[in-house]
């Protein structure tokens, strides 16, 4: 291990201490730590991914319910895993899921690999998931970096190059691996994680009551806040749909959503999207040239905006209820669905909050 120093602290003794922090002091509980079988690991490495952890224990807990093995998630209906994934956002995650599942079932007779370079052949798995998968089911000595290990590492030993430069990952991989404690590597790198998320927070970090505060040199120097550091920031694009429900009898149109774009796979209700928020007739009027609709089909014009923020964009939606007497000719493309019928298909979250605003017991 190398001896890289400054006067606060060597990355020896950071390893050592942080070892220290987490048999005394580590109070963090999930249920895969501790985990060996790289099914589990693996999945809760992908449902984490961009996910915090409050909210991807649920969906941990309720993909090992109904899916306790590798097999189970396989060979089931992808429609059921859509459906359980609802909620948790990002679904390239879910169709990745899905299909490195079939591989290893298929191609790999149901066993994972049990080489890092192996883990990096599956879909969906880039350095850090194989790194995880493959210190914590076999102890490999492998040094994970998210969020929490870029933080940690930056404030402890004031490294001021951006995370998301080409210099950065580079120094901090430097880092991490030096800092690992090979024949600890599932210890050490859940360690690092726990601390990162537990006191060396991004936000509101509990430096005075940091057992390492005394070895810190962002603590030392102040610069606890400005560190770490981005040069980049995410373009943000803001959207506006303008969803149609549109019931003919009893049943309600609605569709797969196909394109490569937000929400793939996901079900959702004939949609036309504007450039900006415009009076609803203008939507209205679209969907007329559209032969979704007749002006006079329209019931209910839903005044709340809707909103759901992603990763690049921000979405806006509006909803309008609408009762045709005869199927129209310009919804070729949807299915007619009852409302029991969707009660299994997959909708975005923005489609879900519409619901449990206005029709709880489909929501229930």
């Amino acid at each position: 291990m190398s001896n890289l120093t400054h006067k606060y602290l060597t990355v020896n003794k950071f390893s050592e201490n942080l070892l220290k922090w987490n048999r005394y002091r580590n109070k963090r509980k999930m249920p895969w730590k501790f985990e060996k079988d790289p099914y589990k690991i693996w999945l809760s490495e992908i449902i984490l991914q961009q996910t915090r952890v409050e909210q991807g224990l649920s969906y941990y807990c309720n993909f090992i319910e109904q899916f306790p093995t590798v097999k189970d998630l396989a060979t089931a209906d992808e429609k059921k895993v859509f459906k359980l994934w609802e909620g948790l956002g990002y679904y390239s995650r879910c169709r990745n899921l899905i299909a490195t599942a079939k591989f290893i079932h298929t191609e790999l007779k149901g066993v994972f690999p049990d080489s890092y370079e192996g883990l990096l052949q599956l879909k969906g798995v880039g350095p850090y998931t194989a790194a995880a998968i493959a210190s914590f089911a076999f102890n490999l000595p492998y040094a994970v970096l998210d969020g929490n290990v870029f933080r940690v590492l930056a404030r402890f030993f004031a490294i001021d190059l951006p995370i998301d430069s080409t210099a950065g990952r580079k120094k901090f991989a430097e880092m991490a691996g030096q800092a690992l404690d090979k024949k600890k590597a599932a210890l050490y790198n859940q360690a690092i994680m726990d601390f990162g998320a537990t006191v060396c927070k991004p936000v509101a970090p509990d430096c005075h009551l940091c057992a390492l505060n005394q070895s810190c040199r962002a603590f030392a120097e102040g610069k606890v806040q400005v560190l770490p550091v981005k040069e980049k920031t995410v373009k943000q694009r803001t959207r506006f749909f303008y969803f149609f429900l549109i019931r003919f009898s009893t049943v309600v149109a609605i569709r797969e959503r196909a394109e490569k774009d937000i929400w793939r796979h996901l079900h959702e209700f004939p949609i036309i999207e504007l450039d900006s928020i415009e009076p609803p007739e203008k939507a209205i009027e679209t969907a007329v040239k559209r032969n979704w609709i007749r002006e006079g089909d329209v019931t209910k014009v839903i005044k709340k905006k809707y909103t759901q923020k992603l990763t690049h964009q921000t979405i806006h939606a509006f909803f309008i209820e609408c009762e045709v007497e005869k199927n129209p000719k310009g919804l070729g493309e949807f299915e007619w669905s009852t409302w029991q019928q969707m009660q299994d298909r997959s909708f975005p979250r923005i489609i879900n909050d519409y619901f449990s605003d206005h029709y709880p017991e489909y929501s229930a």
